[in-house]
């Protein structure tokens, strides 16, 4: 990697004068400058963006560590934080926690090293005990996204509870009592309070849950396929379903499809999370769609007013989701 030394000595100039060209610190007489470009230009010479950074106590780089990348939802909220971000000036580095507290430590403890600026953070059960207070030791702005935690940072992620509860809700308004529910991974606010909806939903019509129709899908596309291939296999299968997330619905539908099972005439179907292709399906899905875009852009705009300086209250914000009414319920 070609020097600043390299470029000073193919120009006959000394190393402050490419330094006051390149920074237009001081002015530069026109032959010299020229002497300087050409240098540059030869050498193909690039400015060490990140001692520049370093030496002005900023980066311009923001972390993100979330989980399962593959996933189409944290796909869709990756691509909203990073636009909103890339808008103000910054460039974001990712990392994949897999939902998994000693992946999340070693990838934040990676961002953290390279000097970012703030974090943004899904975090993995545990994170409260062991990642964040970890970053929050650091001084580093943070902001935790989709997942919510006791953790006295902004955080903001969709709602989940009222959402959960009406989508059982309208099974139940059906005329369904047994409604399985898939929930999502243990010890992560978002499948807490989505499996509490449900239950909420039940015991509004005085309906006990039954712990045989409770699946955990483990935000896993296999898992759930297996779980509802099991359940739905039994001669005392339920009615109806309700799947907690978008990788447990398309594990559901696998399995349902392997049993010869239809939609919505042998069981009722309704999902939290939406797909951008769900009035493709046959039948078209019912769900509650996250608003992704806000979410994404509302932590990006949260973490730059705290990198900027501001000392405000933490925010805990929640974004409504869509009820997309369609026919996989069963309604016509």
């Amino acid at each position: 990697m070609k020097t600043m030394g390299d470029v000073a000595r193919i120009a006959g100039v000394s190393a402050s004068t490419v330094s006051h060209v390149l920074n237009g610190t001081r002015k530069v007489n026109t032959a010299t400058r020229l002497r300087v470009e050409a240098a540059i230009e030869e050498t193909g010479y690039r400015r060490n963006g990140v001692a520049r950074s370093l030496a002005a106590g900023r980066t311009h780089t923001v972390g993100l560590s979330i989980s399962a990348l593959t996933n189409p939802y944290f796909g869709s909220l990756v691509h909203a934080v990073e636009r909103a971000l890339s808008d103000a000036g910054y460039v974001l580095i990712v990392g994949d926690s897999h939902d998994d507290v000693t992946s999340e430590q070693r990838v934040t403890g990676s961002l953290l090293d390279r000097q970012v600026d703030g974090m943004i953070v899904a975090p993995a059960a545990g994170s409260e005990r062991i990642t964040l207070p970890e970053i929050t030791r650091t001084g580093t702005p943070l902001v935790l996204i989709d997942r919510g935690v006791d953790a006295g940072c902004d955080q903001v992620g969709p709602e989940n509870f009222a959402s959960a509860r009406s989508l059982t809700a309208h099974l139940l308004d059906l005329g369904h009592r047994r409604i399985a529910v898939v929930r999502g991974l243990a010890g992560i606010s978002s499948t807490i309070e989505r499996f509490d909806g449900y239950c909420a939903a039940l015991a509004d019509r005085g309906i006990a849950v039954d712990p045989a129709l409770v699946l955990d899908g483990d935000s896993n596309t296999d898992v759930a396929e297996r779980e509802v291939h099991a359940l739905m296999s039994r001669a005392d299968r339920p009615g109806a379903l309700v799947s907690l997330n978008n990788a447990m619905t398309i594990g559901t539908l696998k399995a349902l499809r392997r049993l010869g099972l239809s939609i919505p005439g042998e069981v009722a179907f309704s999902c939290y999370d939406d797909f951008e292709w769900s009035d493709l399906f046959a039948p078209r899905l019912t769900a509650a769609a996250q608003d992704v875009e806000t979410i994404g852009v509302t932590a990006a705009e949260l973490l730059l007013r705290r990198i900027h300086g501001s000392d405000d209250a933490p925010q805990q914000i929640r974004v409504p989701t869509t009820f997309h009414h369609r026919n996989s319920c069963g309604c016509t």
